[in-house]
């Protein structure tokens, strides 16, 4: 059996769990969700799919993104749940397995991929433990599997207070406190609010910055939403956008989740990504952002 799944915490921690519930005998394969709407994954009969697109040649599949609900009964689980690791966690308990063990590890991975958060973990996360680990998950290319896969290993064995103190995590840590506190500068050049919605364009940047995706509603309390663009490669033949209701100003009724599956992509009703061809993805952005800027509700399906 073989584990593929995508590489943020809440992927991570789906991986903690199937690691402990099943007999996993191959590495982890991690991909990104386009790689399975592409059909550029690779995937097979035995493979277990968790917090990413269904394919049909997985053995299991589990997730909890709306844009992905199932048209068809799927063996696994699926539920619109603050994360996919919950769906895992909750599935597996009801057979027996677990005994607890997880309870405060999957209590903070749903605060982190609901973003149910305080505007102070927003300004300060390196308060939070988990949070501010779950800022270290970066794909950045071939190297950081490594990382991926030894934070795998730690969460299912270790507190997360030995952890941080791993070398590795350190030096990484430190580097999203500093990346953070260089973020809000970039959001302020580059931001223009139209609507109440912020837009942010890094298309201009040969390097594009990392830092708190959560930073802009705390730097634009006004806003409902953020709108963010940015190309996927240096070779900038791809656009992403990555699109969020505002996790402290309730004023956005888009789903977006069901917005961006129009475009490829998906997501949740609050937040979802998806990437265009740059050469048509100013006409499809100009599309997607008058929706947002429009703000009629959309039900969710």
């Amino acid at each position: 059996m073989r584990i593929v799944t995508r590489p943020d915490f809440d992927g991570i921690v789906c991986a903690v769990l199937l690691h402990e519930a099943e007999n996993i005998d191959s590495d982890i394969y991690w991909v990104e969700p386009s790689e399975i709407q592409n059909k550029k994954a690779m995937i097979k009969k035995g493979d277990i799919i968790a917090n990413l697109p269904f394919d049909p040649n997985c053995s299991l599949w589990f997730d909890h993104h709306v844009s992905n609900k199932p048209a068809v009964e799927v063996k696994g689980a699926f539920g619109i749940a603050p994360s996919a690791a919950g769906v895992i966690f909750h599935y597996y308990k009801q057979q027996g397995k677990f005994s607890g063990r997880f309870d405060e590890l999957i209590q903070q991975t749903d605060m982190i991929d609901s973003a149910d958060l305080t505007k102070d973990m927003v300004q300060f996360p390196e308060k939070y433990p988990y949070l501010l680990l779950s800022m270290t998950i970066q794909n950045r290319g071939d190297s950081d599997q490594a990382y991926w896969n030894r934070l795998v290993s730690m969460l299912g064995q270790l507190p997360i207070e030995t952890i941080l103190e791993d070398s590795e995590v350190r030096e990484r840590c430190d580097a999203v406190i500093l990346e953070n506190s260089q973020f809000g500068d970039f959001l302020n050049r580059h931001t223009t609010i139209i609507k109440k919605i912020s837009i942010t364009d890094f298309r201009s940047l040969d390097i594009v910055p990392s830092g708190n995706r959560f930073l802009t509603y705390s730097l634009f309390p006004d806003t409902i939403a953020s709108v963010k663009i940015r190309y996927l490669g240096p070779d900038k033949n791809q656009v992403l956008l990555s699109i969020g209701r505002s996790i402290f100003n309730q004023g956005c009724r888009v789903n977006i989740g069901n917005l961006l599956a129009k475009f490829g992509g998906g997501g949740h009703a609050g937040a979802g990504g998806c990437s265009l061809e740059a050469a048509t993805a100013q006409e499809k952005i100009d599309l997607i952002l008058k929706t947002m800027t429009d703000n009629q509700k959309e039900d969710v399906k």
